[in-house]
């Protein structure tokens, strides 16, 4: 008896593949929830019912809130594009201009700042934000740094595990600074303020690459 949806096709129920469509759904429907009821009335039975599909299919999908919500959230970051603006400057407010846009959004803000809160008690949820938000947005900045390398604005990259250890610290300023700037000190991200953090960042970038 098959009682994870999530089991290998092999395994899977005959006739009951699972529904991209209705996965969608549900992550837009718990979107919308967390925006008119806030984090503490969302229930998995009002996402049900606004995705139109039954309560079991959520359960089948996600364990409880937490990981639903975190999902939702997740799918929403994963809308980041690093453009190909022709300079690595360039590239950086691009990216950093999406990524304040989308906190912007009132379920972006309402979500993640509520996992976040009920992460400080909850080991096992922190790590699914780590796994599904932070670390596969960690693409952009290894992307961003071949691009950069490939154009000859950055040395190429000689020791992987500091390379590994040097993207992760970029990606913790970055996200750390627009966090901070949109959801803490609820100040906007526009251009003018960009700008100038993507000069400090690359000054940064410039010593970095000394150690490569």
């Amino acid at each position: 008896m098959v009682t994870d949806m999530q089991s290998s096709p092999s395994a899977a129920r005959p006739g009951r593949p699972r529904s991209t469509a209705a996965d969608a759904a549900i992550l837009e429907a718990t979107r919308e929830a967390l925006v008119e009821l806030g984090w503490s009335k969302l229930t998995l039975g009002d996402v049900a019912t606004r995705a139109g599909v039954a309560k079991t299919t959520l359960y089948r999908r996600w364990a409880g809130k937490n990981e639903l919500v975190v999902d939702a959230v997740a799918a929403l970051f994963d809308e980041l594009e690093l453009p190909d603006r022709g300079s690595l400057a360039a590239d950086i407010e691009g990216v950093v201009l999406q990524f304040a846009a989308i906190l912007d959004r009132p379920e972006a803000k309402s979500g993640l700042m509520a996992v976040v809160a009920e992460s400080t008690r909850d080991d096992a949820l922190r790590e699914r934000i780590r796994a599904s938000i932070v670390d596969r947005q960690k693409r952009l900045v290894l992307e961003g740094r071949a691009r950069a390398t490939a154009r000859g604005e950055l040395p190429p990259e000689t020791e992987p595990e500091e390379a590994a250890r040097t993207a992760d610290l970029i990606f913790d300023v970055v996200a750390g600074a627009v966090v901070h700037r949109t959801l803490v000190s609820a100040r906007p991200a526009d251009q003018e303020w960009v700008r100038s953090f993507t000069r400090v960042l690359l000054l940064g970038l410039a010593g970095a690459s000394q150690n490569f």
